[in-house]
């Protein structure tokens, strides 16, 4: 299979009769670009009359004229500007491939994370460890479910769950509290947590409304209508256009809460889901996602001690 593979790059290469001499197609863009044989010299530092052999090679090659010689200027013929679009091209194609290869391989390390945790929690922190490991390239991407930690498509997971992580490695960050949160305008009329049968209550998978109504002592049933949002972050958005009340964890509803974008109608919370480093088995054996997840997990519990 590999003599086959080499013999095809063999007749391959033999095919290429057509190839001009490569070192002619750096003048000859030289030339076009500047419009002077003179200055397409200095900028290669070269004589003139090597600009002029070469460029006479490259025409004497192809059997077409590139340029009509003036007295101290060239222009392209017809010819010659539909040759020097792809001369370009490939020019820079090479270019880049060569600066590529050139430049040190930086490691990247792939996240994936909960939509809303992504924006208001991990973002401030990946940059912080950035600019501590400049060599590290990261790529954040938002997910709710698990498929791009089981295809392989990324290193490292931070989701909202509770113990299990079926075919991952998981790690605990910080145990999350949740409360009701929603408009100053729609808070004005909220005065008991009774009042929320009279109001809209915005949905979420992971977040329990009968959880909380149990937690305070109110008999509800979870509620059967209402919005569902499968992101929290379009939830919480939702509740400061006074949609409606949504049901939040503490660390998502931190940011808005500061601004007072929302408010707490009610003081009552409860325990809920943890947020979770998880990860592929397979990260054991990269020591560069391994000491993230360590950072991220010591940056958890910095938080929870604040």
């Amino acid at each position: 299979m590999q003599n086959d593979g080499i013999s095809h790059s063999i007749s391959l290469l033999a095919a290429m009769n057509d190839l001009p001499p490569l070192h002619t197609l750096p003048a000859f863009e030289a030339a076009a670009r500047l419009g002077s044989f003179l200055a397409a010299a200095e900028a290669m530092h070269l004589t003139p009359s090597a600009i002029s052999h070469r460029i006479r090679h490259l025409e004497e090659h192809l059997g077409q004229a590139l340029f009509e010689r003036r007295h101290r200027a060239v222009l392209l013929t017809a010819a010659g500007r539909r040759y020097l679009a792809v001369v370009r091209e490939a020019l820079l194609r090479l270019d880049e491939a060569s600066a590529a290869l050139r430049a040190p391989q930086r490691e990247r390390l792939r996240i994936s994370a909960a939509p809303a945790l992504g924006s208001t929690w991990l973002v401030t922190r990946v940059a912080e460890y950035q600019l501590a490991h400049p060599d590290l390239e990261f790529s954040l991407g938002t997910a709710t479910g698990l498929a791009p930690l089981l295809n392989g498509e990324a290193d490292v997971g931070l989701r909202y769950g509770e113990e299990e992580w079926p075919g991952l490695l998981a790690w605990k960050m910080f145990e999350e509290r949740v409360f009701p949160v929603c408009s100053p305008g729609l808070a004005a009329h909220l005065k008991t947590p009774d009042d929320l049968d009279r109001v809209r209550l915005l949905r979420h998978p992971l977040l329990s409304w009968q959880r909380w109504f149990s937690a305070i002592g109110i008999k509800h049933h979870e509620p059967s209508v209402g919005p569902i949002y499968d992101d929290a972050l379009l939830m919480l958005e939702a509740a400061v256009v006074g949609h409606g009340v949504a049901l939040m964890a503490g660390t998502l509803a931190a940011p808005y809460l500061a601004d007072a974008r929302l408010i707490r109608p009610f003081a009552q919370d409860c325990p809920d889901r943890s947020f979770y480093v998880v990860a592929p088995p397979l990260v054991r054996e990269k020591p560069a996602v391994m000491a993230f997840i360590r950072w991220m997990l010591r940056s958890s519990r910095e938080k929870g001690e604040k």
